[in-house]
């Protein structure tokens, strides 16, 4: 069983966007809806194609630091800020499953890095379109809006 949707965004997602002073209600909907799709809101975080609850590549995370957290010393502290002391130097990978607001900046600032023109925080079909230009290019917009339906819907209409 993964993370209600509603904790993860009060307490994982909106505050690390408030954090990162990149808050707003698309950021938090594309991200929810990523985790949901991904890693099922943390129900399935071993993949060999990525870390955590967005599934994120080493590669790509280590793309993300050379092409664009290098090139802004302020974002970039920001970020290590939110890493384990020790443990990010020993296994930075690591940090994309262990520690969920440390994932979560990481997510959205490959959203940033990728430029797309978000949609509203209730456009499903824009914020599929986002996720697969961003996280899963190989994905089905119907993968992203049925994880939608199952996860973050359906577990909030019932609490």
């Amino acid at each position: 069983m993964g993370i209600a949707a509603s904790e993860l965004c009060q307490h994982v997602i909106r505050p690390t966007l408030l954090y990162l002073g990149r808050h707003s209600p698309t950021a938090e909907a594309l991200l929810l809806g990523t985790a949901a799709c991904q890693s099922a809101l943390g129900s399935a975080l071993g993949d060999p194609q990525g870390h955590g609850l967005y599934r994120i590549s080493e590669p790509r995370h280590q793309q993300l630091w050379d092409r664009h957290l290098a090139f802004d010393p302020d974002l970039a502290s920001l970020v290590r800020g939110l890493a384990s002391q020790h443990a990010f130097l020993a296994a930075p990978h690591l940090e994309l499953t262990v520690n969920l607001r440390y994932a979560t900046a990481i997510a959205w600032l490959l959203v940033e890095s990728e430029r797309p023109a978000l949609p509203a925080a209730n456009d499903l079909h824009g914020l599929a379109r986002v996720w697969r230009r961003v996280f899963h290019p190989r994905g089905r917009a119907s993968d992203f809006l049925q994880a939608w339906q199952q996860l973050v819907l359906e577990h909030s209409h019932a609490a």
